[in-house]
């Protein structure tokens, strides 16, 4: 029959009838504490297991067991390996008392003790337990959930992977490194020929981490690649920042906002012109020189202040240049406690390779995964590189 689920339940262990009539008449006289008794030990576990109980009175002494050994057994089988077991013994012992605590026993005592001292270690360590099982079915849960988050997570950065632009060879070379997190950020980016003479080349991350703002990053990419965010010109980066600026308003996206850095390469007269909000500036190469121009983002986040305007700034590209746009996932790292790498760090690094080489790219997250001590990364890490040939 089914107990409530606050129920001590109580099985003795004994051979001898008359402890086990004295045990049970002590608990008759109490509300919540269910008696079982098993008389032969051969069947002890077997009865533990069927019971469940929530203790154990275990008899050290009897005819066709060794009480020590019992107590071993319970503790072999799952049913009743963290059961609370009370050793039964009929005088007091040290050398058996620490044979007892060394083979699983939770509690000793010399029989039949005062009742009162009997019902409170039986109250104690059926309360302990169920309290035990309880937390172990919260644990459970939250592993399942875990579990399912995760798969989600999954899922959802396979989707947004499957979203991002296959490695370009023409008109311009351009590829890319991109690794989630465990939990997903919101780093999107997308390259692409607007005519034969213009290639856009953005990297956008939204705030926070999950499919939220996962899915905020996709819809963003999906404005500008589909040309919906009505009114741009994609050929001006102030533009496409200004619509997008009005079309994912942070109080119409549960808060969330994102960073982005958006270029536009004109081949003809080799001009990037480039904008951004609140992301960490571009990289660009000149190989000939040896020299590394930093181009900043000079607007806000994107959804954060309404009706702002962007500028659109412009620079000369030498040529055989290499621009690299990256996310704050491939520089807020910490190379010891207290210590961020920064933008100074990635930059110096990226300084010290060959950046005609997408080789670079995989350094790169060498560098940040050793600098991270794992292969789970707290944020996403997106790395783009684009030959301006």
């Amino acid at each position: 029959m089914n107990q409530p689920a606050d129920t001590c339940v109580v099985l003795l262990v004994d051979d001898q009838i008359i402890i086990a009539e004295a045990v049970r008449r002590i608990l008759a006289t109490q509300q919540g504490i269910a008696f079982h008794y098993c008389q032969k030990g051969q069947e002890a576990t077997a009865a533990a297991a069927r019971l469940n109980p929530t203790v154990i009175l275990q008899d050290l002494v009897m005819p066709d067991a060794d009480g020590l050994d019992l107590v071993r057994q319970y503790r072999a089988q799952e049913a009743t390996s963290l059961t609370p077991i009370v050793v039964l013994s009929s005088k007091e012992e040290g050398a058996t008392k620490a044979e007892a605590f060394a083979r699983g026993a939770n509690d000793y005592i010399v029989k039949l003790p005062d009742p009162v001292e009997l019902v409170a270690r039986i109250r104690y360590h059926s309360r302990g337990y169920l309290s035990l099982l309880q937390r172990n079915q919260a644990f459970d849960a939250l592993r399942i959930s875990q579990a399912a988050l995760a798969h989600e997570l999954a899922k959802a950065a396979q989707y947004v992977r499957s979203l991002l632009p296959e490695p370009m060879h023409a008109p311009l070379s351009i590829d890319w490194r991109f690794v989630p997190s465990a939990s997903l950020g919101g780093d999107c980016f997308d390259y692409f020929p607007i005519d034969d003479d213009h290639v856009a080349l953005y990297l956008l991350d939204v705030c926070g981490h999950g499919v939220g703002p996962a899915l905020l990053g996709v819809s963003a990419m999906n404005s500008v690649r589909t040309s919906s965010i009505g009114g741009a010109n994609l050929k001006d980066p102030a533009s496409v920042l200004d619509r997008l600026n009005a079309t994912f308003p942070m109080s119409s996206h549960g808060g969330m906002f994102f960073t982005i850095w958006y270029g536009v390469f004109q081949r003809s007269t080799r001009t990037l012109s480039y904008t951004g909000g609140g992301h960490p500036p571009a990289l660009l190469f000149d190989h000939a020189s040896k020299s590394v121009q930093s181009l900043e983002c000079p607007g806000p986040p994107i959804g954060v202040v309404p009706d702002i305007p962007f500028e659109t700034l412009r620079v000369p590209v030498p040529a055989g240049s290499s621009l690299f746009v990256y996310s704050d996932g491939a520089f807020e790292v910490f190379p010891e406690p207290g210590k961020v790498w920064g933008v100074e760090g990635i930059h110096e690094f990226m300084a010290a390779q060959d950046t005609r080489s997408p080789a670079c790219l995989d350094l790169l997250f060498q560098k940040v995964r050793a600098m991270t001590g794992s292969d789970i990364l707290a944020d996403d890490f997106s790395a783009v590189l684009a030959q301006l040939a």
